[in-house]
């Protein structure tokens, strides 16, 4: 059986709707396209494990020296799919739509994050009164953000996609206190972070559209933050000031759209197989995958 085949079974059994089986699968492709471009490793050589609070990370230790701590985060959300990485610092990312589905009332909405929460945190959440209130204790603002944004314009979801893509840099899981994780900025430039009202200048953070109504949050952020677990997976988890300081100023590139077809072109070579999801909802393994002309 195939490393993709097998993947295919995972998310079969993690995800309950096909979207999101397919943005699962894309995420996957896209972690093994990267991989594979920046790093040169071939498909079959390339092993992605998860930490035990589920962060993605690549145990071949084939990095070289150009790329000491190469580590990378995925997001999927609404329409896109999307991946960053860095050579020496933390990275995280998370993609947020700005629409709730205009099939869903706020309640499906948010109920359709609940395997994320304890069920203590869940009932807090559905109980929290009006449709407001539930957004307001789904996101877990802090009060100067609360006072700052309407709960139900971008402002909110900036917000959230904020303190996610820190959340995904650390390693931490949705455990993590986010009400205490408070973000501050002008005009959404120059963001900074405050963790129980403390500044943390190890920290740099980007926000930016993505295609239309969707936003992007990126994290980058010292590796000695890291938890335990995912420190592990580092070459190195401290550096002198200037090396560090050279990393965390790097310049944040722009994201590059790709179809999910370009996305499968990129591992052509090495992919044997390839995944086709169904329409009704079965995911099957196809033959041999051929370039094209």
């Amino acid at each position: 059986m195939t490393k993709t085949f097998q993947y295919v079974n995972i998310i079969k059994n993690r995800f309950v709707r096909l979207e999101d089986r397919k943005r699962a699968l894309v995420s996957r492709l896209l972690q093994y396209a990267l991989v594979h471009q920046v790093l040169g490793i071939p498909y079959d050589e390339i092993v992605i494990k998860r930490t035990p609070e589920g962060k993605p990370y690549l145990e071949n230790g084939k990095v070289g020296e150009e790329f000491p701590n190469f580590n990378f985060n995925a997001s999927h959300h609404g329409d896109y799919v999307a991946i960053a990485s860095e050579p020496l610092c933390l990275v995280g990312l998370d993609i947020v739509s700005l629409v709730i589905p205009w099939r869903e009332t706020v309640e499906d909405f948010i109920r359709s994050f609940s395997s994320y929460f304890s069920s203590l945190e869940w009932d807090n959440i559905v109980s929290a009164g009006t449709s407001n209130d539930v957004l307001a204790e789904f996101f877990r603002f802090t009060d100067k953000e609360i006072s700052q944004v309407q709960l139900m314009n971008d402002g909110g979801y900036r917000y959230w996609s904020l303190k996610e893509a820190y959340v995904k840099a650390l390693g931490s899981g949705v455990s993590y206190d986010l009400e205490n994780v408070e973000f501050h900025h002008c005009n959404w430039k120059n963001i900074s972070v405050k963790i129980y009202g403390n500044a943390m200048p190890e920290w740099r953070f980007w926000l930016s559209e993505l295609g239309k109504g969707h936003l992007v949050a990126v994290a980058r952020g010292h590796p000695r933050l890291a938890t335990e677990s995912y420190k592990k997976t580092l070459k190195y988890a401290e550096f002198d000031e200037e090396e560090y300081r050279k990393g965390l100023h790097l310049p944040n590139i722009d994201f590059v759209y790709r179809t999910v077809e370009e996305v499968i072109q990129i591992l052509c070579k090495e992919v044997k197989s390839i995944p086709r999801i169904h329409n009704d909802n079965k995911l099957e393994e196809t033959g041999d995958v051929q370039s094209p002309a």
